[in-house]
């Protein structure tokens, strides 16, 4: 666990180092607007900008960091593999930092899940592109087109994942159509299971499907979570009707909802294609994989392939963290963080003026889903003026919180003080 313990200066509003990202960077930039400083450093669960101020972070790469910034473990074998001279860009090649991740992915995380039968492909270095490579596989196995995703569902930009998500802005800035998806209810059983059963009903308008796309955990929809029977049942009916299940476990995968795939607690849930990224290399370096069953591996050589493939930085700092799930006292940590996380958000909401935010996600990926958008907004940047980074989602109203999993639990004792004592006092002001 890091902790720091020097005082943490008050951040400032404004950095003057931004103006060069004004001048020379591309519009379409996003985060660094609700955040206009300039970072400089980063360890554990904090970040200092140029002129010294600290900042807890709890974007955490949205997800990409789930072990904190630089883990001293990862850090220490990816300085000693580059030191050895290790080879770092080698396409697809065998390389002796590919042989020993895929060894320790199998035997700490595949194997004791019930997925030691699956084999990885490595699609390139985002999460979006092993949601392409989950799709087109799909479709090459049942020889079909249509895929059925849901409302709420974040799948990547690329266009045939850019297909399956919602975003409205994200999916005006595709410039042509976006096909073959059929986008139907999320999880709010009875209503939307009612509506996937007649979609895979004999002689239903929708063709039958080559794939099932889900999130458990809708990273960028405002923290939803699939009920524990709806996912069952779609299991059984993509059986019913020979479609693939695919879920896109990227943001809420690597431990970030209390186990390492957010999926695990369903009883005769397992996918058939499982989406990883973000987290997986351990320390925010670009990696992607998608997990298939099999006997679904029906990939020709270099039917799907792509320059970075094969990330070795990625593989050693990968491997690095996944001793991590081997320690049942991390294992341990994990689950406890998880629920201090949820019981510390629903005392933190009971204790605002009643109807102000309610709690929303899963284990230490949850949130407060405010009564406005403009009240979230409100409370971020509040937060950001205190020294939390934190983003919103969901539309706006939904305030999300990914500390790092080895936070210490009395370090999130104090940042969910902060975060009450913030959301407290911003409440108050705007309803003035």
């Amino acid at each position: 666990m890091l902790t720091d313990t020097t005082e943490q200066p008050q951040p400032v509003a404004d950095a003057p180092g931004t103006a060069v990202f004004e001048r020379h960077e591309s519009n379409v930039r996003s985060y660094c607007r609700s955040f206009p400083v300039v970072f400089e450093r980063a360890q554990g669960h904090h970040l200092w900008d140029e002129a010294g101020n600290r900042y807890t972070d709890l974007l955490c790469g949205a997800g990409g960091l789930n072990y904190g910034h630089n883990p001293p473990e990862a850090v220490a074998r990816v300085m000693d593999y580059l030191a050895a001279g290790g080879p770092v860009h080698t396409l697809d090649l065998h390389t002796t930092a590919k042989a020993d991740f895929l060894r320790r992915l199998t035997q700490v995380i595949l194997e004791p899940r019930g997925l030691g039968d699956f084999v990885v492909q490595f699609p390139g270095p985002a999460g979006t592109l092993a949601v392409e490579a989950a799709l087109k596989l799909a479709r090459k196995v049942t020889g079909r087109t249509e895929v059925i995703a849901f409302t709420g569902g974040f799948h990547g930009a690329s266009l045939g994942a850019l297909a399956a998500t919602e975003s409205p802005l994200l999916r005006g800035g595709a410039g042509v159509p976006l096909r073959d998806v059929t986008v139907l209810p999320y999880g709010d059983l009875p209503t939307a299971l009612a509506a996937l059963e007649a979609a895979l009903a004999p002689g239903a308008d929708t063709p039958p499907p080559a794939a099932i796309l889900l999130e458990t955990v809708q990273g960028e929809g405002g923290l939803h979570v699939a009920p524990g029977p709806w996912l069952t049942r779609v299991r059984e009916l993509a059986d019913a009707v020979g479609a693939l299940v695919i879920v896109d476990d990227i943001q809420a995968g690597c431990g970030r909802t209390g186990t390492f795939f957010s999926f695990e607690d369903v009883p005769g849930f397992l996918p058939d294609l499982v989406c990883l990224s973000k987290s997986l290399s351990g320390m925010g370096l670009p990696m992607a994989a998608l997990l298939i069953r099999r006997e679904y591996d029906q990939w020709s050589p270099g039917e799907h392939n792509g320059t970075f493939r094969g990330h070795n930085l990625a593989f050693v700092a990968g491997g690095a963290v996944l001793d991590h799930w081997a320690d049942p006292a991390f294992t341990a940590h994990v689950t406890e963080l998880a629920a201090a996380i949820r019981t510390g958000l629903v005392a933190l909401a009971a204790d605002l003026p009643p109807g102000t935010a309610r709690v929303v996600g899963k284990g230490a990926m949850s949130g407060l889903a405010f009564s406005s958008a403009d009240l979230a907004t409100a409370v971020q940047r509040a937060l950001f003026d205190a020294g939390v980074v934190a983003e919103t989602c969901g539309g706006g109203e939904v305030l999300k919180f990914l500390p790092p999993l080895t936070t210490s639990l009395a370090d999130w004792k104090e940042i969910l003080d902060t975060i009450g004592a913030v959301a407290k006092a911003t409440a108050a002001r705007t309803q003035q």
